[in-house]
């Protein structure tokens, strides 16, 4: 772990982290890396759009999912997309992402702390 990168508690507070679920997926053949365009509910924050490189998972799995999501990054155009949000997972060995998920009786738009 590199100490110069530290995040002090306030600084990881600014980070908003929500509860999601994935409401629709669609191929997204414009973007340099493989990846999705995401449709994800966050219930009382209503429902946000994402590019998310997880092409590793087939679309029709990925529908009805819950993720997690961090939701006040500004907005960010990838190709004709503009993504709202950040889908978060785990990169492993292999390099694809594995998605991060929460206990199913998670009520959606919940902070994540």
């Amino acid at each position: 772990m590199n100490t110069s990168h530290l995040l002090n508690w306030n600084e990881f507070e600014k980070v908003d982290m929500r509860i999601g679920r994935i409401l629709e997926v669609h191929e997204f053949p414009e973007a340099i890396r493989p990846a999705y365009r995401l449709l994800v509910d966050f219930g009382i924050l209503g429902t946000k759009k994402s590019s998310a490189q997880i092409t590793n998972y087939k679309p029709k799995d990925l529908i009805g999912r819950q993720v997690v999501a961090v939701v006040n990054f500004p907005p960010k155009q990838i190709g004709p997309f503009v993504s709202e949000v950040l889908v978060l997972g785990a990169i492993v060995a292999s390099g694809e992402v594995k998605l991060l998920i929460p206990d199913a009786d998670c009520e959606l738009g919940s902070k994540v702390s």
